[in-house]
């Protein structure tokens, strides 16, 4: 792109950096022709469209190395890396390969199944083995390395049927007889029933995952109001933890960053024995079935055409998705082959205009080079012109607005082994949770849900399929509403409106936004001088934008009742730590930085600062040192005087104390200090409550954390409560779903149980 960039003349890098919407067959058709005429344009973008040039190419020898490399590692029983080797092999391995007189692709599945069944994962070794078959049904090895996976998976029809085959293929009369051995010792085979060799019967993953029913009586109506545009609303009344609706993607790309770990096609984490596509050596699956509802089994031809995708550099490869929508449209026959009528088709919001300079010159340049690697690879009818290069300018747009992020809740308990009570030697870290981006997505309707700092509703994913769950009671007519970033409780107000302005380009105006609110006010505030007092400080920054939230707040136009209603509800939530805020209702309200909103007393806010960023100086050194095992008694001392810095300067509620409240838990956890981890994880959670609200999502994955010390203390009661408490806040956001998706939950659920009855 920076090449493409240098190109053009500074005074048209200019104007389609200022284009509007307006403009853009303007802008394309000077880019186009300029381009057209230029050599190094046309060798670009050849390149680009070139599979033999592209490094997602199968590579026989580049595989035989590394089965080699594979084969040594097994030797020195070094499985995991054994493991490693022989999965790259097969991504790389041409499908008509020949090592000795196997198949390379069958050597390499039998060789990955031994690994495979000495680590332990003996159906994923079965499944490896069934695929070695499928490629070549005379591989005597594979058929007795089958047999022994079923014998000790208790298929013993199954066992002795492969044992036979392998017995009808050997040719010494020894091999012979040791098999015929061995078959005789497999043992009440008459009595068990044979399996099929199919997908469905080897394969259990995610990737299979059902979508639940949306509810017959719910009723969803899309509606466009002049404040927000287009938005879905209720047409009934609409019960808590209900799920509203499903969808699957339209289109999906992968993040880069789990090319490695995730499916390509369904998003879930790669099992051990993942399937590589046959057509190229990047993508890789859970199973085949991923692999087919993929496209991955291509003729030749089709291969030449994915290329296209693979090839292009990281800087734009996100955008693939675009040239993945535009080959969909087209191969339905929805699309024009100029792609004149592709924005009215999609029927998505976007906000070009509002975009930052160089996004703009970015999106006309990819959108170029896309038209033109499609057309030269995938679609030779597409025609390069200004309409099909500003609509796909107009389409990125598009993704960049209404794409939607497919996470994963990652723990530290996804291979979760519950610790015995009171068996405080057997610990590793507290059980947490991460959240994982995997991919973005393209769902048509999931895009029409309006924003809202405080939503209603929440969105989960299985594999690739998108679930939309109530979070609270929707009454008829009321506005269904995600988050599309920072939630009240995460981030205070301005930092949200800075985030929505340049990700999504609308300043949010959602009822915390132009409400004030508990949250807001205390979430990076300070404490007052006065100790009896537990009023909030502001720093300028936070003091203004609360000034503008109560004066629009004031000013507004609503109904009395309303009004009464909204203020008493802010005088209930606030008067803890503001009441001043209180004594003044009309005309311009400007809240005075360094003054404690209840008392008045002015505080000292650049000291302050100074001295929290010093004692957060120490506790970001927690983590380094809690990663490498070095949680002491000296670390937690250290923990300790700086959180009682953060206390001591800012306000009991602040986000960062409750941050630093959790890192000292898990020092205290490690340094085996089961009692004072239990206090600061729960001290954490009562600022969180604060900050969010009791049965906020956020107050569950803490409680994961609480569960595990309770339980690690001996302290049976008290997890089982948690547990049952996080198990019902779970339920809330994911449904019935809660336990598929956070896999350690059943166990911590049954651990918390057995402690509750080994102490009755």
């Amino acid at each position: 792109m920076e090449k493409l960039k240098s190109l053009i003349p500074e005074d048209l890098l200019q104007t389609v950096k200022s284009s509007s919407d307006d403009d853009l067959l303007t802008t394309t058709s000077s880019l186009l022709r300029l381009f057209m005429g230029l050599p190094q344009f046309h060798q670009a973008v050849s390149e680009l469209a070139d599979p033999d040039l592209g490094c997602c190419g199968k590579n026989e020898e580049t595989s035989l190395d590394l089965k080699r490399r594979g084969n040594l590692s097994f030797r020195s029983r070094d499985f995991h890396d054994a493991l490693r080797f022989y999965s790259k092999a097969l991504r790389v391995a041409p499908p008509e390969a020949i090592d000795g007189d196997k198949s390379l692709l069958a050597s390499l599945l039998l060789n990955r199944a031994n690994v495979l069944h000495n680590l332990g994962l003996l159906k994923e070794s079965l499944r490896d083995c069934h695929r070695a078959l499928r490629i070549d049904p005379c591989y005597a090895k594979a058929w007795y390395r089958r047999g022994k996976l079923n014998t000790l998976l208790g298929n013993y029809k199954d066992a002795f049927h492969d044992i036979t085959v392998s017995m009808s293929l050997e040719s010494s009369l020894a091999g012979k007889k040791q098999l015929q051995n061995e078959r005789n010792a497999i043992s009440d085979y008459q009595n068990k029933q044979t399996s099929e060799y199919d997908e469905c019967h080897l394969s259990n993953y995610a990737g299979e995952d059902h979508l639940p029913t949306v509810q017959t009586e719910v009723k969803l109506r899309c509606v466009s109001t002049k404040e927000k545009g287009r938005g879905m609303v209720s047409e009934c009344d609409i019960e808590l933890a209900s799920v509203i609706h499903i969808e699957e993607p339209f289109s999906v790309v992968i993040s880069k960053s789990c090319r490695e770990t995730h499916c390509h096609f369904c998003l879930n984490e790669l099992p051990a024995d993942a399937v590589p596509c046959p057509s190229c050596s990047i993508p890789v699956y859970c199973s085949e079935s991923c692999q087919i509802q993929s496209g991955g089994m291509l003729s030749t031809n089709e291969r030449d055409k994915h290329h296209v995708f693979q090839n292009l550099p990281d800087d734009i490869v996100e955008h693939i998705k675009a040239g993945r929508v535009i080959m969909k449209l087209i191969n339905q026959g929805k699309a024009a082959t100029d792609l004149s009528n592709l924005q009215e088709i999609l029927e998505l919001s976007h906000s070009y205009s509002m975009m930052n300079p160089e996004i703009k010159l970015e999106l006309h340049l990819i959108s170029i080079v896309l038209i033109w690697c499609l057309s030269k690879s995938s679609c030779p009818d597409l025609s390069v012109c200004e309409a099909a290069v500003t609509q796909t300018i107009i389409l990125l747009s598009q993704i960049k607005v209404n794409s939607i992020a497919v996470v994963r809740m990652k723990s530290s308990g996804d291979s979760f082994k519950c610790i015995p009570s009171g068996n405080v030697s057997a610990k590793e870290q507290i059980q947490s949770l991460e959240q994982i981006r995997v991919g973005q997505a393209l769902y048509k309707t999931g895009s029409l849900f309006n924003h809202s700092c405080k939503p209603n509703i929440h969105l989960y994913f299985l594999s690739r399929g998108l679930v939309v769950q109530t979070t609270e009671f929707v009454p008829m007519g009321c506005p269904l509403e995600l988050s599309y970033g920072p939630e009240v409780g995460k981030w205070d107000c301005k930092d949200r409106i800075r985030f929505l302005e340049e990700e999504y380009f609308f300043h949010c105006r959602c009822r915390c936004c132009s409400q004030i609110n508990l949250s807001d006010l205390v979430i990076n505030g300070y404490c007052c001088v006065n100790t009896d007092c537990t009023g909030v400080v502001l720093d300028s920054n936070v003091a203004t934008c609360v000034s503008e939230k109560l004066n629009h707040f004031l000013t507004a136009p609503k109904s009395l009742d309303h009004h009464t209603q909204v203020w008493d509800k802010v005088h209930t939530d606030v008067e803890e730590v503001a009441s001043s805020l209180f004594s003044k209702r009309r005309g311009s309200f400007h809240i005075e930085p360094e003054i404690c909103l209840k008392c008045g007393s002015r505080s000292d806010i650049e000291n302050s600062h100074a001295a929290v960023n010093k004692a957060w100086n120490h506790l970001r050194r927690v983590d380094e040192l809690k990663n490498s095992g070095q949680a002491n008694v000296s670390l937690l001392s250290d923990c300790l005087r700086s959180i009682a810095v953060l206390r001591n300067f800012l306000h009991m509620y602040n986000k960062d104390i409750a941050d630093a409240e959790d890192k000292v838990a898990q020092v205290c956890y490690l340094a085996e200090e089961l009692l004072d981890a239990r206090k600061h994880c729960e001290a954490s959670i009562k600022i969180l409550k604060r900050l969010y609200d009791d049965e906020h999502v956020v107050i569950g994955n803490e409680m994961v954390k609480l569960a595990s010390i309770q339980l690690a203390s001996g302290d049976s009661s008290g997890a089982w409560k948690t547990t049952k408490r996080l198990s019902q806040i779970f339920s809330k956001y994911y449904g019935s779903h809660a336990e598929t998706l956070f896999s350690y939950l059943p166990c911590l659920k049954q651990e918390a149980a057995n402690a509750v009855n080994l102490s009755s």
